[in-house]
């Protein structure tokens, strides 16, 4: 091999760019980077991809009021308060509100016959056995077989007598007039990235405001009437009161912090989340049981409550967005070494033609 063949692979080739000095020519290569750029620009803003997203985190609190009157039967004519029909205890980010009632009174412990069902009738001592008991039993069976009514018998249980025997609630549903109380919804959210706080009571909200604000016309009120948010999810209130069911109450939070277009209002909407269908699901609606005790003569008694009604679960939705600046990006070498290799890369030479 000769040494200029061992030359030649000691060199570099680069490309060599002709800069041409023309008017015309300058003023299309930025019109097309104009154009360029504008669709760039314009797809940015249509996705918002020119901001950072940062998801919602919440709190949720509620206050219901209402009082209304119902006749019990067997119990009769009763005032039912928020202490009373709100149930034992309220979960998280949810309430509920009774709207039916089996009461079944004077209970003591003591022995009884069990209710009847298919298999629970029996007709001697033999079919009954002593200790047993089963998930539908009232009580622990005694080994004996007694006389539940003039046709039927039942094996003997130790429980709370008389037991509970009716099994479908009223209709209509004996506190129907829930219908009209009402709930405050107090929500906080925090958007940790960005450090933005807010809740849906806004500071323009004061006691004046939240006694008179209805939601007919005011779409940011944060008082709601329970017979609203059930018809606002396609439900009829009535019909729904006598079983109970469950509510979504879902409050959206899309806040933009851009300073030139900033907006962050919740937006509030409401579906039922329960099957609602008798016939399509086995144990329909929403009930629980609670009882209130008192002594009488030194014995003790309570009062069993079996409870239908609604359960309103609050969910709460949102993200927000900010405007991410543009950073310039800088050389990797000094402005001489750059300038020098742009003068040997780069030839510029002049363009005659002065039409544009």
């Amino acid at each position: 091999m000769s040494c200029s063949s061992l030359l030649g692979l000691c060199q570099y080739e680069t490309n060599k760019l002709v800069r041409i000095q023309s008017v015309r020519l300058g003023s299309l290569k930025w019109s097309l980077n104009a154009a360029i750029l504008l669709f760039i620009c314009v797809m940015m803003l249509w996705n918002r991809k020119y901001q950072e997203f940062d998801l919602v985190v919440s709190s949720v609190t509620t206050k219901v009021k209402g009082v209304t009157e119902a006749r019990l039967p067997g119990v009769g004519d009763m005032v039912w308060d928020v202490a009373d029909y709100s149930g034992p205890s309220q979960d998280k980010n949810s309430f509920f509100v009774v709207t039916n009632v089996i009461v079944t009174k004077n209970q003591k412990q003591g022995k009884c016959p069990e209710v009847p069902h298919t298999d629970r009738l029996c007709k001697t001592d033999k079919d009954c056995e002593r200790g047993a008991w089963d998930e539908l039993s009232h009580g622990i069976q005694t080994g004996s077989c007694v006389k539940f009514d003039v046709l039927r018998k039942t094996c003997e249980v130790s429980a709370w007598c008389p037991i509970e025997t009716k099994r479908s609630p009223p209709t209509p549903a004996v506190l129907a007039a829930a219908e009209n109380f009402t709930v405050l919804i107090k929500n906080n959210i925090r958007f940790p990235a960005f450090n933005f706080i807010r809740r849906n009571i806004l500071p323009k909200m004061n006691s004046a405001y939240l006694r008179s604000c209805q939601r007919a016309n005011d779409s940011l009120c944060p008082i709601f009437r329970l017979g609203d948010m059930v018809r606002e999810a396609g439900e009829n209130f009535s019909k729904m009161a006598i079983e109970g069911g469950v509510i979504g109450i879902l409050i959206k939070w899309d806040c933009n912090l851009d300073p030139f277009m900033q907006h962050c209002l919740p937006k509030y909407s409401f579906r039922r989340l329960d099957e609602k269908e008798s016939n399509r699901t086995l144990y329909p609606g929403l009930n629980f049981r609670y009882a209130k005790y008192n002594m009488v003569n030194g014995v003790e008694e309570r009062t069993l409550y079996k409870a239908f009604g609604i359960r309103f679960d609050v969910m709460v939705f949102g993200q927000t967005t900010i405007f991410i600046d543009w950073l310039i990006g800088t050389s990797c070498y000094s402005a001489e070494v750059g300038q020098n290799y742009s003068e040997k890369k780069v030839e510029s030479v002049q363009d005659n033609q002065k039409v544009v």
